[in-house]
C-alpha cells in the first residue's frame, strides 16, 4: 500500500548519477542535464524504489520577474547570484503518479536543501527559482507548495552568441524563498559576511562594455607598432572589466576574455577575423599590463568610475601595503584607498 509519509529524498550518490541521467534523458520532455557548476541532484523512494528526480543547478543569469521581485542593484546581482538555485529539472517517474506526491517530495526537498547546500559549497541559500512552460503545465504543483508566482519570463533563450533574436518561449516564474527574510538579503545594499560567497564581483552592463575601451584611449602605447593585432584600449577594457567581475591574476582575466561570448567581443571592439571576433591572447595582456604606465591608467579608471559609480550611502578608508613594491629611498609603497560600500568602487587611491 502506497502512503505518503514513506516517500523520502536524498541526494544521488556518485555510482547512481548514470542511472539518473539515464532516467532523465528517457522521460523528461527537456531531456538531461549535465552537472555544471554548483547542482545537486536528488531522488524521492518509497520502500527503496525510485519514485521521483529533482535538480537543482546554478540560477538564471538574467530573469526580469525574479530580479524585480528581490528589488536588487545591477551591481550587486552577479555577485549574490549563487544564494540562488534553479530547480531545473522535477520528474515523476512513470506508474508513480499518485495526488499529492509532488507536494511532498517539494516540501522534503525544501527542508533539506539549505543543509545540503552548506555542506556541499560552502555557503548558504537562500531563493530558490523555477521556469514552467505554459504551453505544457500551469504550474499546478508550485502553486499548491506556496511558491509565488513572479510573471513570465520575456523568452529570449541563451545561446552559444548570447541571446536568440526573437522572444519565442516565454515561461512562468515562481520562486519560493528558504528564510523569511531572503528578500530584504539579497536587496540590501551591503551583504552580511555570512551570505558572500567569494570576491566583490559586478556584472558589466552592454553600454559599460562599449565605454571602457574609449576611456583607454589617450594612453600611448607602449608596445612597437610592428606586430599589434589588438588595439590598447580593447586589450585594457577587457582587463579591468575581468577585474570588476572578480577575476585575479593574468590566467583568470584571460580566461574570463576567452568565455566572452561574440557579442561581448563586439561591444569592446575585439578584432574581426574570419567572421568572428577575436580576444587578445596571455601574453598580449600580461605584456601590455606589465609595461602600460600605472599613472595614466589609474586616471582612465578614475574617470569611468565618475560615470559610473553610484552613490553611495557610507565609505571606507583603507590602507594596502603593495608587495615586492619598493620606491627611490628603499621604502615599501603604501596606498590609502576610499572606496564606495553601496557601489565597490574606487574613488581615489594616494601613495
Amino acid at each position: 500500500m502506497f502512503n505518503l509519509l514513506d516517500v523520502s529524498v536524498r541526494p544521488v550518490r556518485s555510482l547512481e548519477e548514470p542511472s539518473f541521467k539515464k532516467l532523465m534523458q528517457t522521460h523528461h520532455y527537456l531531456g538531461a542535464l549535465p552537472k555544471i557548476s554548483e547542482t545537486l541532484w536528488y531522488v524521492a523512494t518509497f520502500a527503496d524504489q525510485w519514485v521521483a528526480l529533482i535538480s537543482f543547478s546554478a540560477a538564471a543569469l538574467k530573469c526580469s520577474p525574479r530580479d524585480n521581485w528581490i528589488g536588487w542593484d545591477f551591481r550587486h546581482q552577479y555577485d549574490r547570484l549563487k544564494l540562488v538555485t534553479n530547480n531545473s529539472r522535477f520528474l515523476i517517474l512513470p506508474i508513480w503518479h499518485f495526488p499529492n506526491l509532488a507536494s511532498r517530495i517539494l516540501s522534503l526537498c525544501q527542508k533539506r536543501l539549505p543543509g545540503d547546500w552548506q555542506a556541499a559549497f560552502g555557503h548558504p541559500l537562500l531563493l530558490i527559482e523555477t521556469f514552467v512552460d505554459p504551453r505544457r503545465f500551469r504550474g499546478t504543483i508550485y502553486k499548491a507548495s506556496n511558491w509565488i508566482y513572479v510573471g513570465d519570463s520575456k523568452g529570449f533563450r541563451r545561446t552559444r552568441h548570447g541571446y536568440n533574436a526573437t522572444a519565442n518561449s516565454p515561461k512562468m516564474v515562481f520562486l519560493k524563498p528558504l528564510q523569511p527574510d531572503a528578500r530584504i538579503v539579497l536587496s540590501q545594499p551591503i551583504i552580511e559576511t555570512t551570505y558572500l560567497t567569494g570576491g566583490s564581483k559586478i556584472m558589466l552592463s552592454a553600454e559599460q562594455m562599449r565605454s571602457l575601451p574609449d576611456f583607454f584611449s589617450d594612453i600611448p602605447d607602449p608596445r612597437r607598432a610592428q606586430g599589434r593585432r589588438h588595439r590598447l584600449g580593447t586589450v585594457l577594457a577587457i582587463a579591468a572589466g575581468a577585474i570588476l567581475c572578480g577575476m585575479r591574476g593574468y590566467q583568470a582575466i584571460s580566461d574570463w576574455a576567452d568565455s566572452l561570448s561574440q557579442k561581448a567581443r563586439e561591444r569592446f571592439g575585439c578584432r574581426y577575423q574570419k567572421r568572428r571576433y577575436l580576444v587578445p591572447s596571455l601574453f598580449t595582456i600580461r605584456d601590455v599590463l606589465i609595461r602600460v604606465e600605472p599613472v595614466h591608467l589609474d586616471c582612465a579608471l578614475q574617470r569611468w568610475n565618475q560615470c559610473y559609480a553610484q552613490q553611495d550611502q557610507s565609505l571606507a578608508i583603507d590602507g594596502k601595503t603593495m608587495c615586492n613594491a619598493i620606491d627611490d629611498q628603499g621604502n615599501q609603497t603604501h596606498i590609502m584607498s576610499v572606496v564606495g560600500h553601496h557601489s565597490k568602487t574606487c574613488y581615489t587611491q594616494k601613495k
